[in-house]
Order: structure tokens, then sequence, then C-alpha cells
């Protein structure tokens, strides 16, 4: 009994000495594990330090920094995540949450639906940023507390489907999200640096603003999974009231004098019915990529759905599609950067026949690898067309009818992308897309060849004009001279050599 006694003490004491011994290597875990998370934590912020400097030397390069062309840049990128943000927490509401043959008459009702907003608002936008000139920041600032009160508002309504606060609101931050971009380009040439053209800065623009999205998209996704849709929209919240407090801090020279006399108003208007050859020209190449570009989005995501392509389901050729518009994007304000030397005119023709040849390829060669590419193809073909028409309209537009113009331009570019939609949306009906693209091709030729030709056309009439004056010219500075007497001497001809 006694032996049996000291065996279990003995077997405590093991016992009580493993625990101890545990207890410390818990206890060092915790130290390590606290050492480590805090070295991580050290690590993680001062590698964000590190991006954020270097983010803000590229931003600020070349004198942007000293322009304000440089916070300008970060407040459009910073705006463009928020909107990513907004269109992930709100996707799939409408589309994938629907059968197919369901899913068309919602997506065709939201597509009139956003409509309605530009067709009515547009003619208002641009002139009342141009009216309020001298306060272009608070008009930006503006725009962006109103869509944190807008995602506030959708944050409330997502939770019990409030649909009648949910469609409008989400309609009215599409509405200040172009009245944000109209604002912002309408104010690049007040901080355009001397070593920057314009076609380089919009690309800088672009560039920041693709990447600053593209960063927050799989940002959303984690954190609609993590928190929800309501939470999401309030961060998003949050983040266009801090853009708001920056946008106010962009340089005082932003601002321009208000136009004072009244009979300037209808001289606005006038100037806008008649914006130039060259602004005109721009427009309707811009109009032809815009329409192609809403027809190939719906027309493409129903035949995914249908499972028209084979190669990959439905969800991984969604993806690759996306990352294909993604790239081509990117692609295009690269290219716009590099091209700033190079006549933006050309640009957008260039940009036309570019995709009417892509579409006639992959009609010709349909298949999940050819809507691949002309997907890429007309995502480049859109953002490096819009960069070179925002050029256009910045050089050949006065200030005071500036950010009319281009809420003209942006109403008439999204009015047009949404009824290419609604034509992608009936055409998906059929199954044959060879004749679909062919079809889109043959439109986009016909058009570019209509452009061509008119743009010779104003050539010729510009070089006669040129020559005409030039001869006028000549003829009014040319001393008229008396008529010659028969004794007198012309003094137009070489005298005769006298030693000769």
């Amino acid at each position: 009994m006694a032996e049996a006694w000291e065996q279990a003490r003995q077997i405590s004491r093991r016992v009580g000495r493993a625990l101890a011994g545990a207890g410390r290597a818990t206890a060092r875990a915790g130290r390590s594990t606290a050492n480590g998370t805090k070295r991580f934590g050290v690590a993680t912020a001062s590698g964000a330090q590190r991006v954020g400097q270097a983010t803000r030397r590229l931003t600020h390069a070349q004198g942007a920094g000293r322009t304000g062309l440089g916070r300008l840049i970060e407040v459009t990128a910073a705006n463009s995540a928020g909107d990513a943000l907004v269109t992930i927490a709100l996707a799939g509401t409408i589309f994938f949450g629907l059968p197919v043959n369901e899913a068309r008459g919602p997506v065709a009702l939201y597509l009139m639906i956003t409509m309605i907003p530009f067709a009515v608002v547009a003619p208002f936008v641009g002139p009342v940023l141009d009216r309020f000139r001298s306060g272009r920041r608070y008009v930006m600032a503006g725009t962006l507390f109103a869509r944190g009160l807008l995602c506030f508002a959708m944050a409330a309504a997502v939770g019990p489907g409030d649909l009648l606060t949910l469609f409008p609101a989400a309609l009215a931050v599409l509405v200040l999200s172009k009245a944000y971009s109209v604002s912002r380009a309408a104010i690049m040439p007040s901080v355009l640096p001397a070593d920057i053209t314009l076609v380089s800065a919009n690309a800088r623009v672009a560039l920041f603003s693709l990447v600053a999205a593209g960063i927050m998209v799989p940002v959303a996704t984690g954190l609609i999974a993590w928190l929800g849709v309501a939470w999401a929209l309030r961060i998003a919240m949050v983040v266009f009231f801090a853009l708001g407090v920056y946008a106010i801090r962009l340089p005082r020279h932003v601002d321009a004098p208000d136009l004072e006399e009244d009979g300037e108003r209808g001289s606005r208007w006038r100037t806008l019915l008649n914006v130039g050859p060259a602004v005109g020209e721009a427009m309707r190449a811009n109009v032809a990529i815009r329409l192609f570009s809403g027809f190939l989005l719906f027309y493409l995501l129903f035949l995914v759905q249908e499972g028209r392509f084979k190669e990959l389901s439905a969800a991984p050729t969604i993806a690759l599609l996306a990352i294909a518009a993604g790239l081509g994007g990117f692609v295009g304000a690269a290219v716009a950067n590099w091209a700033r030397n190079h006549s933006p005119q050309l640009i957008v023709l260039a940009t036309l026949a570019l995709t009417v040849l892509t579409t006639a390829v992959a009609a010709f060669f349909f298949g999940l690898w050819a809507a691949v590419a002309v997907a890429l193809v007309v995502a480049f073909a859109q953002e490096l067309g819009k960069l070179a028409l925002d050029a256009i309209v910045q050089r050949e537009i006065g200030e005071e009818v500036r950010s009319s113009t281009f809420g003209v331009v942006e109403a008439l570019l999204q009015l047009t992308w949404v009824f290419g939609g609604l034509v992608g949306l009936l055409v998906s009906l059929s199954p044959n897309g060879t004749a679909a693209l062919t079809g889109a091709a043959v439109v986009l030729a016909v058009g570019l060849g209509w452009l061509l030709v008119r743009r010779r056309g104003r050539m010729k009439a510009r070089d006669d004009r040129v020559r005409g004056e030039r001869a006028t010219a000549g003829e009014e500075e040319r001393p008229a001279r008396p008529p010659r007497q028969p004794d007198q001497i012309d003094s137009t001809k070489p005298l005769t050599n006298p030693h000769g």
C-alpha cells in the first residue's frame, strides 16, 4: 500500500512538472506571438507607409504637386475606389439572382431607369457647374458628401429590402459620380503643369483610378463576405466623407470668377450647339465605341449565362472577361500617357478603326477566346478614345462653357451605352454570335467611313480657304504700279552692264 502511495506521489509530481512546463511554454509562446504580432503590425505599417510615399512621389511628379494635379489625382483615385465599393456592394441583386429568361426584363427596366436621370439632369449639371466656377472645389466636395449620405440611406434600405429607397439612391449616386467627373475634367487645365500635356494628365488620372478600383474590388468582396452589404456601404460613406474634406483642400486657383453678364448665358447654349469640328468628330467616334461597348457587355453576359461557351463554366468565364476588360482599360490609359505628343484627333479615329478590325476578326473566329480578345480591345479603345476626347474638349472649348460641354459629353456617352446595352439584350436572344458581331462590325465600319469622308472634306475645304486667304493677302500687300511711260526705264528688269 505504501509503495502504491509512493508511485501515486511520483506520478502526481511528474504531472505537476509537466503542467508547469506546459504553462511556461504557453507563456513563452504567448510572448512570442505578441512580439510577432507587434512586429507584423510594425512591418505592415512600415510597408503601407513606404507604399504611400512611393504613390505620393508618382502622383506629384513633374510639377504635379506644385500645381495641385497630384492632389486631384489622389482624390479621383480614391473616388474610383469608393465607386467600386458601392458597385460591388449592390452587384448581383438584379441580374445573377434570377433565371436567365426572367433576368432580361429587370435588366432592361434597370437600363431604362438609368437613362432617366441623365436625360433629365444632363442639361442642368454642366451649366450649374459653369455658373458656380468660383466654387468648383465646393461643388466637387458636395458631390462626395452627397454620395456619403446616399450610401448611409442605402445601407439602411438593404436589410428590409426597401427598393423605393435603394433604386433612387443608387441612381443618384451614379449621377453624382458623373457630376464629379465633369467637374474634375473641367478644372484639369487649371492644374496642368508646364511639362505635362492634357492627354498625359488625363491618362495619369485614369491610371491611378483604375489601379485604385482594381485594388478595391477584392477588398470589397472580402468586406461584404465578412461584414455584409450594409456595413460595406457604411464604409463607403466614411470614404466619401473623408474625400469631401480632402477635396476642399484643393488649391484655390482651380476656382475661376463667375460669369456676371446674363447675356453670356445665351452664348453658352449657342456654343454648345456648335462645339466645332474637332470636338464633334471626337464625340461621334466615342459614341460609336461606347455604343458597341454597351452592346458587347450585355450580349456576352447573357451568352455566358445561357452556357453558349463550353470551354469554361459561367463564373470563370465572367471573371476572365472582366479581367480582360480591366486590363484593356489599364493598357489604354498607359498608351494615352505614352502617346501624349500625338494628335488626339488621330488617336480617336485610330481607336475606332482598331475596334472595327478586331470585331470583324472576332466575328470570323467566334468563340470564348475571340470574345475575350474583343472585350479587351473594346475596353482599350473606350479608355484611350475617351481620354483623347477629354483632351480635345479641354483644348478647344473655352472655360466659360467647358463644364457644360463635359456634361453633354458624359450624358451622351452614358445614354449611348445604355442604348447599346438594350440592343445587346435583344440580340442575345439569337444564338448566332458570328452574325451578331458581323452586324456590329458593319455598323462600326460605316460610322468610321462616314467620319473619314467628313474629315477629308473638311481638311480639303480648310486648305482651299487657307490658299484663298493667302492669295487675297498677297494681292492686298503688293503695291499697285503706275503705268509705264514709253521713255521710262523698267526698274524691275536688270540694267545692262555699262562696261560691256
